[in-house]
């Protein structure tokens, strides 16, 4: 989800490079958007680029999950289209009632009111709309490892992304080279370009992505001392060398590292190679 019409306040820490909000985009945060109609985001219909992708998409009893699904418009498509299994997660309980009851009568719906990064289950498909730029920038990393983590073998994340910047946030905007960044190794790149059919108002301002779960280990872990893009560059730089390793990606505020590899890193080899700053500290990421 994202709000076009609320204010969020940037603050760059002197030196780091670190974005925070103003105030947690938390539950009471989202579901007050919803009591409030503030939903500068609902399109009032499924955004053309999913309808295409529900489209091509052919095995009808795929477990399919939607984060952040709001008003749920590519559910009522998906049902159209003869989907069976489809689970609808959202954080916002106000939505989670409305769509529990807009959807009693169908079987084919779960509704699911919980923080997205505390749900456990496997799913075939995942649809990302207006979810992943609504979350703060330094969660980036924490929503690659845990769409990984949720998706069968072979698995499908696909949606749309933001090609642009905004001045006020969220939704939080980003780039191609970005996120190409971000998802390399965890997914192997089916597709990912400018959307052709986005509605009017972000006509060249999406990418339609369709992402394939790699055969990888992709791991999240916690992390302490660093406090400059510099630093951030070594330890990057450092774990990035260790064989095996395809993709090292820290978070914007420095608290966060994801590791991708073809075989497992031990902690003790990752404490070892940031052994030479005492401040420095990792260890497995607690959900």
């Amino acid at each position: 989800m994202l709000s076009m019409n609320q204010k969020m306040e940037n603050k760059l820490e002197a030196g780091c490079c670190v974005v925070e909000c103003e105030r947690p985009l938390d539950a009471q945060y989202w579901d007050n958007q919803w009591k409030s109609n503030t939903t500068g985001w609902d399109l009032g219909m499924p955004a053309p680029p999913l309808v295409s992708f529900i489209d091509s998409a052919e095995n009808k009893n795929a477990k399919i999950l939607i984060p952040g699904c709001g008003s749920a418009y590519e559910a009522e498509y998906l049902i159209s289209k003869g989907f069976t299994n489809i689970t609808l997660i959202d954080i916002s309980e106000t939505v989670s009632c409305k769509l529990k009851e807009k959807f009693s009568k169908n079987p084919q719906i779960k509704v699911v009111c919980d923080d997205f990064f505390h749900h456990q289950a496997k799913y075939d498909i995942i649809i990302e709309q207006t979810f992943f730029c609504a979350l703060p920038p330094t969660m980036r990393q924490r929503y690659v490892w845990k769409m990984h983590n949720l998706l069968n073998e072979n698995g499908i994340l696909a949606g749309l992304l933001f090609n642009r910047s905004f001045d006020v946030s969220p939704p939080f905007g980003g780039s191609k080279e970005e996120y190409e960044k971000l998802f390399s190794g965890a997914f192997d790149f089916v597709n990912i370009g400018t959307a052709t059919n986005s509605v009017e108002p972000r006509a060249n301002t999406e990418l339609f992505f369709k992402f394939k779960k790699a055969n990888t280990l992709v791991n999240l872990y916690s992390f302490q001392g660093i406090t400059c893009n510099g630093c951030k560059n070594s330890v990057t730089e450092i774990y990035s060398k260790i064989e095996g390793v395809k993709n090292v990606n820290m978070s914007s505020d420095f608290k966060e590292i994801l590791i991708v590899s073809d075989v497992e890193i031990s902690i003790d080899v990752l404490r070892e190679g940031i052994a030479y700053d005492k401040d420095y500290q990792i260890k497995n990421y607690e959900s």
